[in-house]
């Protein structure tokens, strides 16, 4: 199987865009948001709580820990939230009502939580209508952690922020391109 395209800028661009215009354009647009710059699988983004993200205050947390049965490989781990990120949760929190910090932070339209398939369903809508077709639900994961390990972040903590009990995992998911190898060697 291959591997989920690592978007570039005006791809990144280019999806937003579609988000925007969608009938849960702020909702999509988080979620999208969520995924790159959390680096968060479909399953996690699924899985998250209004009281995951928010404060009792509503207020968006600095950090937050994915329980074991929402990651991947049943581990908790810490996620970091970014200024960006944090703006896109503010605005997305005037959509919410905050019943239940147990309730699903991102609903379906039919009202109910997104499963990890129907998350996945959505990005893949999200992709192809943007004209994309080698994307999938782990585009966003892997242009988090191609993007961060471009600017210099080291692989353990790529690891940790991917939620990677190897670091080798993790090396797997950095793309390398011709602007990083030029960049390289001019460091010389």
């Amino acid at each position: 199987m291959a591997q989920a395209q690592t978007l570039t800028d005006a791809q990144l661009r280019r999806c937003l865009k579609w988000c925007q215009m969608r009938r849960h354009s702020t909702r999509d647009t988080t979620i999208f948001y969520v995924s790159y710059y959390a680096g968060l699988r479909a399953k996690e983004i699924a899985a998250l709580t209004i009281g995951d993200v928010y404060d009792e205050q509503g207020a968006v947390r600095e950090q937050f820990v994915l329980d074991a049965v929402q990651t991947k490989g049943a581990k908790t781990r810490t996620v970091w939230i970014n200024a960006k990120l944090r703006r896109q949760l503010e605005q997305y929190s005037s959509t919410l009502r905050f019943t239940g910090v147990n309730r699903a932070l991102f609903q379906s339209q039919k009202g109910g939580a997104f499963s990890a398939n129907t998350m996945t369903q959505l990005f893949l809508n999200i992709y192809r209508a943007a004209g994309f077709e080698n994307a999938s639900s782990h585009s966003g994961r892997r242009t988090f952690i191609t993007e961060l390990a471009s600017k210099g972040v080291s692989v353990r903590v790529l690891a940790e922020l991917a939620g990677h009990s190897s670091i080798q995992t993790t090396q797997r998911y950095i793309d390398v391109n011709p602007q990083q190898m030029s960049a390289a060697v001019e460091l010389l």
